[in-house]
């Protein structure tokens, strides 16, 4: 019996499962590679990451902090993508996110207790906004968010930038480039890591459920699937597609919010770390599955608190950037294998000759 190479309309959930495991360790074992041909010993290397990582609960801590932004950025992409729309903005609505709330921190006069809450909601408010203009633009014009919420996010950074080192500028002459420390800020829950984690966390598994098992959440999935037959059948894909952006960003810049409040204590360029461009990893790899994007946000956390230890034995950090772009290019290398099934070829096969 014979075989054929068939490309499939879609493939099972465990191949695709099994080919992302697989991509990750091909990205891992090719940066090894690398690293041994540059002289490097890549199993001390990975030794030291572990250690550094899990060895200490200084290096938990750390890693929580890293754990938490990643979520929020994760989360807010992988939102996006259910309704089959590309935030690429997420590094703009977290800065944006983090600027409003530290408009709260630093003019609004009131207790703690009032003010993380106001901030939280300033942060989901500015980073919505920030995304409004593209969400119309693709809702009533078909305008590319890809393009539209990636150009917002200079806009984004450079307001932080002016903010900080210009209207609010630490009047204290304490800190450069960056305005006073919040008189207020986030709980920690263990350690320096604060309530921002849980709380994207319950987020996450908030998200599984109402996309998993309400009417909204199925209508989202078939308009993100199929719109034309989602319009056809009545629902209001339109509508779906404005909120499910909106909230995207309410999630984007709720993590900014969390990162300034409660890990830096206050606005700075740069703020970000580049966490909306790694949440875009981070959806893509848990195919945009709010569970998934636990998995893939702890993970990618782990890479960049190994990039410490990487730095402090002579490597830069666009090791760890090439080691991230690695596994994003086999990750879509293995999607792409996924689909393809041996298929029997069963037909009789004609002697040659015979008519």
């Amino acid at each position: 019996m014979s075989y054929r190479l068939q490309r499939m309309p879609v493939a099972a959930p465990s191949v695709l499962f099994s080919a992302r495991v697989l991509s990750v360790i091909l990205a891992l074992l090719t940066a090894a590679a690398v690293l041994a041909l540059s002289g490097k010993d890549p199993i001390a290397l990975g030794g030291k990451v572990l250690s550094s990582t899990f060895g200490s609960r200084f290096g938990l801590e750390d890693l929580g902090l890293l754990f938490s932004p990643l979520l929020y950025c994760g989360l807010a992409v992988a939102v996006g993508l259910r309704i089959g729309a590309w935030n690429i903005g997420a590094e703009g609505q977290f800065n944006l996110g983090a600027f409003a709330a530290t408009g709260v921190a630093l003019f609004v006069p009131g207790p703690a207790w009032l003010l993380v809450p106001l901030m939280a909601l300033a942060g989901m408010a500015g980073g919505a906004l920030w995304i409004l203009i593209p969400t119309l633009a693709k809702a009533y014009a078909d305008v590319s968010e890809l393009i539209t919420t990636l150009l917002m996010n200079f806009v984004a950074l450079l307001l932080v930038y002016w903010v900080a080192t210009g209207p609010w500028l630490d009047p204290s002459g304490m800190a450069l480039a960056t305005t006073a420390r919040l008189s207020v800020s986030v709980p920690y829950v263990w350690g320096i890591v604060h309530w921002g984690l849980p709380v994207a966390l319950m987020l996450a598994v908030g998200l599984a459920v109402m996309f998993a098992y309400t009417r909204w959440g199925y209508e989202v999935r078939i308009g993100g699937a199929n719109p034309g037959a989602a319009a056809y059948a009545g629902m209001p894909v339109q509508r779906h597609l404005i909120l499910v952006m909106l909230m995207s960003g309410a999630i984007a810049g709720l993590g900014g919010m969390m990162e300034v409040a409660g890990t830096v204590g206050r606005l700075q360029g740069g703020i970000s770390n580049n966490y909306g461009y790694l949440g875009i990893m981070v959806a893509v790899l848990a195919r945009a599955a709010p569970l998934g994007v636990i998995a893939t946000a702890f993970f990618m956390a782990v890479i960049l608190n190994g990039g410490i230890v990487l730095q402090s034995q002579g490597l830069t950090t666009h090791t760890v950037l090439a080691i991230t772009g690695l596994i994003l290019f086999y990750a879509a290398i293995a999607d792409e294998v996924a689909r393809y099934k041996l298929i029997p070829t069963t037909g009789k096969v004609t002697p040659k000759g015979a008519r």
